[in-house]
């Protein structure tokens, strides 16, 4: 099956929350790997960063949008995120700082989409 058949196929059947925790899930699993091969694979390294990075802008632009039916405060919350996540982002790839707190905040998210 190819990839956009798969795709196709798990947004028919999860729901958004699904999706959301699925792809945390998907980056936060790179971040963890690249976290623990270091920066010895620093394209890898940047990839990962950067799509996570790239996630949560998604994340804060579907917030933004009209028809977004999450509350106002919960909204806000997640632009806010998205906005530390970038700066820090920029942090790691260009002075070295952690990937742990980027890692954290993923999982904590996924912790509140968790279904139970």
């Amino acid at each position: 099956m190819s990839l956009q058949a798969y795709q196709t196929t798990a947004t028919r059947t999860e729901s958004p929350r699904e999706t959301e925790y699925r792809l945390l899930g998907f980056v936060t699993s790179e971040l963890i790997r690249i976290q623990s091969e270091g920066r010895s694979n620093l394209s890898a390294f940047a990839e990962a960063i950067d799509r996570n990075r790239r996630m949560w802008s998604i994340f804060s632009t579907d917030c933004v949008t009209d028809g977004n039916g999450l509350p106002n405060e919960l909204r806000a919350q997640i632009v806010s995120i998205a906005a530390w996540v970038s700066r820090y982002s920029s942090e790691v790839i260009q002075d070295g700082a952690d990937v742990t707190p980027l890692i954290d905040v993923n999982k904590n998210v996924m912790q509140g989409l968790s279904p139970g």
